[in-house]
């Protein structure tokens, strides 16, 4: 089991930039080509806006509100009963949470010891979560009292040595609390979803009644661990990336500069619709909203009848998001008579953007809605589009200040590639990771000998910098020597009218990859693969037409909405 000492070696910072950045003339006015050099830790954000605006409300949760003063006392009282269960120092901290305001406590109150935090998608699966817990061996997890029974149910060499339960109601307004608890069968059940009886835990109740920790207390460094954050594991086993206080901080600092417009202390709103778990949403909501002493409305999971209601109440002013989410909050504002007008800025990821997309939701809302690209191991944003008039549907962006990259030949890595030419695409910059936690040879393998970090996505830049992506280069499909795009090939087969989902696979057999695609029928009754197939072949090469077509009821999709293909093709080689 890994110890402390099992993460990746410090890599050098790099603070000086020696390759051309044709995208910097394409950044919006006001936004810097780079950000200052980061010193402090991610408690400087919390700590600095309540002392600027202490009155200011830091989280709302169904209403209920507190105020930065509030949560800085509240982290400190949370990391003193976390200091008295043992936690020191570089010891890993398991989040078994949903969005709620306990989480964003527990999250600045483990880096205020200088331990760890590790996020954890509470509806994994007991077996999805041991892998994890076996990766990093985190002793003490801080968890929804309905994930509690499976962290209990550890073998005997995973089992922790304390679990803090959490019970989301608690942070609710007193009168939705009493609601809850009515004697009738709507409420049992809409309680039944929020929280569950658990024994054997130490309550977070109980943890927050603790004294302060004192501020004598030995506080984090720029460059110590802050997040083992998991990749989502579409192209194999999810792996830790292994994040510091100077990457996290850098990437905060990077979307401030990409959006001057929102300035600290302005009473922006931030909806957390995004899971906090998940490094986009952590990112853009646990550090960018508290960055800004911003007002983080909190949602536990995505109901857009719930957000429809903070926004009559007060419109956010960034709402991080992915398409579908924007997609369903537009067909739930029309259904209800809701407006929209007054959401100044969407950034949404993770998956493409299209113009169906963006030109109702920017016509209902008054703002703008942009693509951006990141990876977990980014911290996790590397690109947005600019948010102004010069956003470029179809690309993921210009990359943010301070960062570098270079598009390489797959073939031949000291081969950079031209302006449209298709390659690798390459990174440096502040908020790159150091390294996978514990697996030196995974973190070798996607680090250049000089530093850049292979992104595993193939992409072409334009002239102006525009990045736009062609595919993941660990997703592509060679079949008869020939390599094939998954997405050219979903995107064509979404042209067909029959076609309402779809995902593109390779598959092997006889030792040769087959292209196979998903598709969820839009009519299942008169759906014809044969004729799909057929109509295929008179849009893409022979070798780029689905050898065969596998009807599905739905597409397996990570908790943002994302795609799952490794799940795709898992599916399809068990049916065979």
């Amino acid at each position: 089991m890994p110890d402390k000492d099992s993460g990746p070696p410090a890599r050098l910072v790099r603070v000086s930039i020696d390759t051309p950045r044709p995208w910097l003339a394409s950044y919006a006015s006001g936004v810097p080509h780079d950000i200052e050099p980061m010193t402090g830790s991610l408690l400087d954000l919390v700590e600095q806006s309540a002392a600027r605006w202490p009155k200011a409300v830091a989280l709302e949760f169904f209403r209920r509100t507190t105020t930065y003063a509030e949560l800085e006392e509240q982290i400190a009282r949370a990391a003193n009963g976390l200091r008295k269960l043992g936690v020191t120092k570089g010891d890993r901290v398991a989040l078994v949470l949903p969005n709620c305001p306990q989480h964003v406590v527990a999250f600045y109150a483990v880096l205020r010891l200088g331990a760890i935090v590790v996020e954890h998608n509470p509806l994994y699966t007991p077996r999805e979560l041991r892998h994890q817990f076996e990766d990093h061996g985190a002793k003490v997890a801080i968890a929804w009292d309905k994930s509690v029974a499976t962290l209990q149910d550890f073998p005997s060499d995973l089992a922790l040595d304390a679990i803090v339960s959490v019970d989301l109601t608690r942070a609710m307004p007193r009168r939705t609390r009493l609601a809850l608890s009515l004697p009738v069968a709507k409420a049992r059940e809409s309680r039944a979803k929020l929280t569950a009886p658990v024994t054997g835990t130490t309550r977070w109740d109980d943890l927050v009644s603790s004294r302060k920790l004192s501020k004598r207390h030995p506080r984090p460094e720029t460059d110590d661990v802050a997040l083992i954050q998991y990749t989502s594991g579409t192209t194999g086993t999810p792996k830790g990336a292994v994040l510091t206080h100077r990457n996290l901080l850098a990437n905060a600092a990077q979307a401030r500069a990409w959006i001057p417009q929102i300035s600290a202390g302005d009473g922006s709103v931030v909806h957390a619709v995004l899971p906090m778990f998940h490094a986009y949403g952590l990112t853009l909501c646990l550090t960018f909203a508290m960055s800004i002493a911003g007002r983080l409305v909190l949602f536990p999971a995505f109901d857009p009848a719930l957000v429809l209601a903070a926004i009559k109440k007060r419109p956010p002013t960034f709402l991080p998001a992915v398409p579908p989410i924007y997609a369903r909050l537009q067909h739930a504002a029309d259904s209800a008579g809701v407006s929209l007008q007054g959401i100044d800025i969407g950034i949404s990821g993770a998956m493409p953007l299209s113009q169906d997309v963006i030109e109702p939701w920017e016509a209902r809302t008054g703002g703008f809605l942009v693509e951006g690209y990141g990876l977990s191991e980014c911290s996790p944003v590397l690109m947005a589009n600019p948010v102004s008039d010069a956003r470029r549907l179809g690309a993921i962006g210009l990359p943010l200040p301070s960062t570098e990259c270079r598009v390489v030949d797959p073939d031949d890595e000291t081969k950079v590639l031209g302006t449209g030419e298709a390659g690798e695409l390459q990174v440096r910059g502040p908020q790159v990771f150091s390294g996978y936690w514990g697996k030196a040879d995974a973190t070798d393998e996607v680090f250049t000998p000089d530093g850049w970090f292979r992104t595993g996505d193939i992409v072409a830049i334009d002239a102006d910098g525009f990045v736009r992506i062609v595919d993941r280069l660990k997703e592509l499909i060679i079949t008869g020597g020939f390599n094939v795009s998954p997405s050219e090939v979903e995107d064509t087969l979404m042209k067909h009218p029959s076609v309402k989902e779809v995902a593109v696979v390779g598959i092997t057999q006889a030792g040769n990859e087959q292209v196979v695609a998903a598709v969820v029928p839009a009519d299942p009754s008169s759906f014809d693969a044969d004729a799909l197939r057929a109509w295929c072949r008179d849009q893409l090469a022979a070798y780029k037409v689905p050898r065969r077509v596998v009807v599905v009821e739905d597409l397996p999709r990570s908790m943002i909405g994302k795609v799952l293909r490794r799940k795709v093709r898992d599916a399809i080689t068990d049916r065979d």
